[in-house]
Formats: C-alpha cells, structure tokens, sequence
C-alpha cells in the first residue's frame, strides 16, 4: 500500500526539483528525504528518480506517479473534510502563513477567538516571499495571507480549486517622527516637497518597495538621499527615530513602533489588497472556516485602528 506522507515528498520533490530543496521545505534531512523516496520506490517496484553525480530528477513513471498523487492526495483531504464537517468540531491544526505586517497585525487578533476551541490549534508562520498561493495549493500550509498591488482579484478567471477571500484594502501611507512638520495635520502633504527629505526605503526585493517606487515615480523617482533597510519593522523604527520619512502600507502601522504620525497621501497613491488563499475544499473543515471568521473579525478591528490612526 502506498504511504501518503512519502506521496507527499515525492510530489514536494517534483515542485522543488533537489533533494535539498525538498528537505529544506518539508523540514527534512536531505538523507531522510532520500529514505523516504528510496522506500517509496521499493513499494512502488519501479524506478521513480534518475540518479546522477549531478543530482536527480523524476522518470517518467515518478512523473506518472506525482499526477496520480495530486489526485489522491485531493481526495483523501476531500474526504476529511466532509468527515470533520459530519462532526461539526473545529478539531486539527490550522497552518497559515503570511507577509510579516500581516503576521503582526493579524497574529494577537486571532488568538482569542481560536483559543475558544480547545481541540483546534493555530501554527502561524511569515514569510518574506510570495509563495503563499503555491503553498496553499501544495497542501504545506491551510490559509495564506498575500498581498495584491495590480487591483485585480488574483483568483478571478484562473481559480483552480482555490478560493480567494478579500479582506481588505491597504493604502500606502507617510510615516514621519512626531518633531517633524507633517506631524502636524493643518500643514498640507506635497510629494514634491519631500524630495529633499532623506528617505527610508525596503530593498527592491521586498514586495513593499513596489508601492514605494509608484509613490515617487510621479515625482521623479526616488531622491538621491534614501537609504535601504530590510522589513517595514526596521524602517519605522528609524523613522521613529528622526532618521528620515518612509512610505508604508497602512497595514505596517499596526504593532508599529511609538514616536510616529501616519498622515494620508494623495488620492492616486498606490494601494494593495489584501486576500486569504485557502483551498475550496479545506473551507469544510469547521477549523478552517473559525479561522477564515477570526480573520474577517480582525481585519475589521485591523481597518478601524487605521481609521483612527491615519491624519488627513
């Protein structure tokens, strides 16, 4: 008989492409994913790696065996789902994962409610790469929080048995130290003027940086004096400390650092939504639908602590 968990490795391994990477993903030793794929071979009877000294890669029967695998593997988590339905418990760990400001902001909202069901665990996990949809549809994670910049539903057109729920919008806005002169609200924000302002920035590799540079495209691009740091955490808390002025997702005010003023941006700032990602058949499992509530609930709290934030 087939084992799921050495299924799930193997198809781990046809999307990751190395034994390493697979390892690394699944949280493995590289030997224990070898084992594992070795035995899967013994049960199987037939060859489903080529072995080189410069690595591996599936046979034809390991590629035949990976799309019968998605299709199993489908299933089997079908099936629990409409069981954990029948029973109507929110039972189980819940994974999800996130972009930091969400995991932030996000994280001491949730506890409390999903703390009420006491056979239900929540795993939360950030990640700075946009991954998030990929793992939700290689089962690794049950819910992923991602980040939006085109203004079109990512899911529309293309759902491919995943489910996109909007949970809200999340506006680009100006961070300066309570000394500066925008900490006061009468005095008006023009992005021209605030060119000769030192700037603090995200590296390019950072999704946040996307919003900054279409700010200041409008403008003539970034002035001459910023200066890159990574994570948004990092940034407000050198703006909090005079260092210069930064333009963030609302979202990152959230458990942000003391010492700060939010102020709004012209109306044609860039924005970027923010979705739950969760499998359309993984939503029948009452501890996934409890968390997809809590989530709901607190960005609700999340958009009004903005609202009372944010200066005109």
């Amino acid at each position: 008989m087939l084992d799921l968990r050495r299924l799930q490795v193997l198809r781990e391994f046809s999307a990751r492409g190395t034994i390493a990477a697979t390892a690394s993903a699944l949280g493995y030793t590289p030997s224990a994913v070898s084992q594992q794929l070795a035995t899967l071979e013994r049960e199987t009877g037939v060859a489903l790696l080529d072995r080189s000294a410069r690595g591996a890669e599936l046979t034809d029967a390991g590629r035949l065996l990976v799309s019968q695998a998605e299709e199993i593997l489908a299933l089997v988590e079908a099936t629990e789902s409409v069981l954990a339905e029948q029973s109507n418990l929110a039972l189980g760990t819940v994974t999800v994962t996130a972009f930091p400001t969400a995991a932030v902001a996000f994280a001491p909202l949730l506890v409390p409610p999903l703390r009420e069901h006491r056979g239900m665990q929540l795993l939360l996990r950030q990640t700075l790469l946009a991954t998030g949809t990929q793992q939700v549809r290689s089962r690794e994670v049950d819910i992923a929080l991602v980040d939006d910049w085109s203004g079109q539903h990512p899911g529309r057109g293309h759902d491919g048995g995943l489910r996109h729920v909007r949970l809200m919008r999340d506006p680009m806005v100006l961070a300066v130290p309570e000394t500066h002169r925008l900490a006061d609200s009468a005095v008006a924000v023009v992005l021209e003027e605030l060119l000769s302002e030192p700037w603090i920035v995200t590296p390019e590799s950072e999704r946040s940086r996307e919003g900054t540079d279409r700010l200041l495209a409008e403008v003539g691009g970034l002035p001459s004096a910023a200066w890159e740091f990574e994570g948004l955490g990092t940034v407000l808390s050198l703006v909090s400390r005079g260092i210069g002025i930064a333009a963030v997702p609302a979202l990152a005010m959230v458990g942000g650092p003391a010492g700060l003023v939010y102020r709004k941006l012209p109306r044609s700032a860039p924005v970027r939504h923010v979705y739950a990602v969760v499998r359309s058949v993984a939503v029948r499992r009452p501890a996934v639908n409890v968390t997809l509530s809590a989530l709901r609930e607190a960005t609700r709290q999340v958009e009004a602590e903005i609202a009372e934030t944010v200066a005109a």
